[in-house]
């Protein structure tokens, strides 16, 4: 599932969330008795790209589970870096060096081997959160909703020297409390909303 082209602008509503949108590269976890499996948006087998995630997912109690995540570096404030995960990903492959990964888990579209990609998203959060919950900070970051609150989105990104936090993000995922999950789909249940005067980094495509 993804969201519509285009963005909007910030909005108010109690029947949306926002999600910090990390900058990254999709990534589709499959874990089934301790055995993992990496996939990106486009279909390709990654499992050996970040190997640093595997044992915190293989560690997950139960499955089999299949979720939705971004492979982001992180920086220290909580924030990703497109940059430093460019080269990473051209690699394909952990060096000596390498920036770490964090695998930043945000859907769950199976859960104990039952598809639940028709529960509405808040029902999903609650799912993910409860089989994420207890594990340390790490390789594995459990994306958290926020109200969606223009006020709050401004506060995030203002400038520190304007009183807000100053937070470099690309900007954030609105979406419908009750979406469901679509595969393969651009619904206009998610959309995005774009830190003002952020710019899309040149991309790897391979």
């Amino acid at each position: 599932m993804q969201a519509t082209e285009g963005q909007r602008a910030p909005f108010s509503s109690a029947d949306w969330i926002y999600e910090i949108k990390f900058d990254g590269y999709r990534c589709m976890a499959g874990i089934d008795a301790g055995e993992v499996k990496l996939m990106t948006k486009s279909g390709s087998d990654c499992t050996n790209w970040y190997p640093e995630v595997l044992p915190a997912l293989a560690a997950l109690p139960g499955g089999p589970h299949v979720l939705d995540a971004e492979a982001v570096v992180m920086r220290e404030d909580g924030t990703s870096d497109f940059n430093r995960l460019q080269e990473r990903a051209r690699r394909r492959k952990w060096y000596p060096g390498a920036p770490p990964i964090t695998l930043a888990v945000f859907d769950i579209l199976v859960h104990e081997g039952r598809k639940v990609m028709d529960f509405p998203l808040m029902t999903r959060k609650e799912l993910l959160q409860h089989l994420m919950a207890g594990m340390r900070p790490g390789p594995l970051l459990f994306v958290k909703e926020l109200p969606a609150d223009a006020a709050l989105f401004h506060a995030m990104v203002l400038p520190k020297e304007q009183g807000g936090l100053g937070l470099q993000i690309e900007g954030v995922m609105a979406k419908r409390r009750d979406s469901p999950y679509l595969p393969g789909v651009r619904s206009d249940s998610w959309v995005k909303i774009k830190r003002p005067g952020w710019q899309e980094g040149r991309r790897w495509t391979g």
